[in-house]
């Protein structure tokens, strides 16, 4: 053992502001860093991975080890056919590289904090230390909490506590430098994969530049060019309002953290003021930062439970031609259709729209919010557990929100409000692409016969009437 170590990269695919990297070259300065990623394709799959998501990270990982190199850190890549078998595979990399120690930034959800727990227990057992560090948040759960000690489960007094938390300590949590160089090492890096079995997609993965250099650019961008302005154009998706960093956060591409000081810097230092675009587009980081402390304290909602136990007794409807029409965009909702198509023709969807078309699932289908939510991650390129778990609990009313059940979106007027000239419906459903601004929100049945286009699958106002007896129902 040569007393190296051995950097395990998971969701924190970047050089800067990774912890886990940065403390690992302190420890080692004088024996050297070694990276690794595993390649754990039964892993993905039982967490339901899109293969854009899985195509995006290997690009990513392809761009770390180039930045890795240039800091004279080798990358190994190892594979585990599940994750069962990754822990095993990580202690072989670590000995193979002569590490004394592992580093890796923590993943809270469930079956992620066991493998961990596993592989803790083995590493020690071969004499090796295991280092976790918290890079994918920006303050850690635990350390946001009631003045009772207990975690927070509305978002707005919690954003109150994690912004006086952060003022307090953004100091201390500046993005972190790039490691030290270090001398070559006796270990050569391995090409990380283009492609996995299993994982195809017919999206066009050039939409999305991986990597982190690709999502600082992206992010330089929108603080220079959207950040002000996002306020008055993130609810509109037929314009390029939001800052699309979705899915380079969700790889770890791009830090919480480095998002927030480049926001908070063009807005002047604060955090939660000056500009009302800035400070909403910040509050929307807080969000991400609330539904993954929510899953540390609340491990239920990795299980497929609803955060509110009481609503596990909804009945919810069993109509697989509903399911299958929402899937596939032919529900006759024009702003449903066109964001399903979206998501299915890009990897993404645009979020005003992810909270209109869960919210016509769960509550104008009365459909299970679980099988939307799966549906939504084996398509979304940044597809991640905690916020997509807490959007759907939130729209389908067994989340954290303090009295959801009755708020139920009508799709039309949401169509009218945030797309009020069509554009983006005429995008993605060409069948109405000539259709008036004035009918397209709701063609006319004669219109929708004529264009090949479907009738509504459900009437708004009957389907709401017979959500709200079912929640009633439950109450009672």
């Amino acid at each position: 053992m040569a007393d190296r170590g051995l950097v395990w990269f998971r969701n924190d695919l970047r050089v800067h502001d990774n912890p886990a990297l940065f403390r690992a070259a302190q420890a080692h300065l004088r024996t050297g860093v070694v990276g690794l990623f595993v390649v754990s394709p039964g892993e993905w799959q039982a967490h339901d991975a899109a293969p854009a998501k899985v195509l995006f990270a290997l690009a990513a990982v392809r761009e770390l080890s180039a930045a890795l190199a240039k800091l004279n850190i080798p990358l190994l890549v190892r594979h585990a056919a599940t994750a069962a078998e990754v822990p095993e595979a990580v202690l072989k990399a670590a000995r193979d590289a002569g590490a004394s120690s592992v580093h890796f930034c923590r993943e809270y959800e469930v079956n992620e904090q066991r493998r961990d727990e596993r592989l803790t227990t083995l590493a020690q057992a071969a004499g090796l230390s295991v280092v976790a560090h918290h890079g994918a948040v920006m303050l850690p759960p635990g350390e946001v909490m009631t003045q009772a000690g207990k975690p927070y489960t509305v978002f707005t007094p919690f954003k109150r506590a994690w912004l006086a938390q952060w003022g307090a300590r953004q100091a201390e949590l500046a993005p972190l430098p790039a490691p030290a160089r270090q001398k070559p090492l006796p270990v050569t890096s391995e090409p990380p994969p283009e492609r996995i079995k299993g994982f195809s997609t017919d999206i066009d993965m050039g939409l999305w530049p991986a990597g982190e250099a690709a999502a600082l650019k992206r992010l330089e961008a929108f603080c220079a060019k959207g950040l002000m302005d996002y306020k008055a154009r993130r609810d509109l998706p037929a314009v390029s309002g939001t800052s699309a960093l979705s899915p380079y956060l969700t790889v770890g591409s791009l830090s919480p953290r480095t998002a927030m000081a480049m926001a908070q810097h063009a807005n002047g230092g604060s955090a939660d003021g000056g500009q009302q675009g800035a400070a909403t587009w910040m509050s929307e980081l807080i969000w991400r930062e609330f539904y993954k402390h929510v899953l540390a304290h609340f491990p239920r909602v990795c299980m497929h439970r609803p955060f509110k136990p009481e609503t596990a007794r909804l009945k919810w409807e069993d109509n697989p031609a509903h399911l299958k029409a929402w899937q596939e965009g032919r529900t006759g909702f024009p702003i449903v259709d066109a964001a399903q198509r979206q998501l299915l023709a890009t990897g993404w969807m645009h979020n005003r729209l992810r909270m209109i078309t869960a919210m016509f699932f769960t509550k104008d289908l009365l459909l299970d919010w679980r099988l939307g939510e799966r549906h939504f991650m084996r398509c979304l390129i940044d597809g991640d557990l905690s916020a997509n778990n807490g959007g759907w609990q939130w729209s389908a009313g067994t989340g954290t929100d303090a009295a959801p059940y009755f708020r139920i979106f009508n799709p039309t007027t949401q169509s009218e409000k945030f797309d009020p000239d069509g554009e983006f419906i005429r995008t993605w459903v060409p069948e109405l692409a000539k259709v008036s601004s004035k009918d397209i929100h709701d063609p006319p049945p004669l219109l929708r016969a004529r264009l090949g286009y479907p009738p509504p699958i459900v009437d708004h106002a009957r389907a709401r009437d017979r959500t709200l007896k079912a929640w009633k129902a439950l109450k009672a």
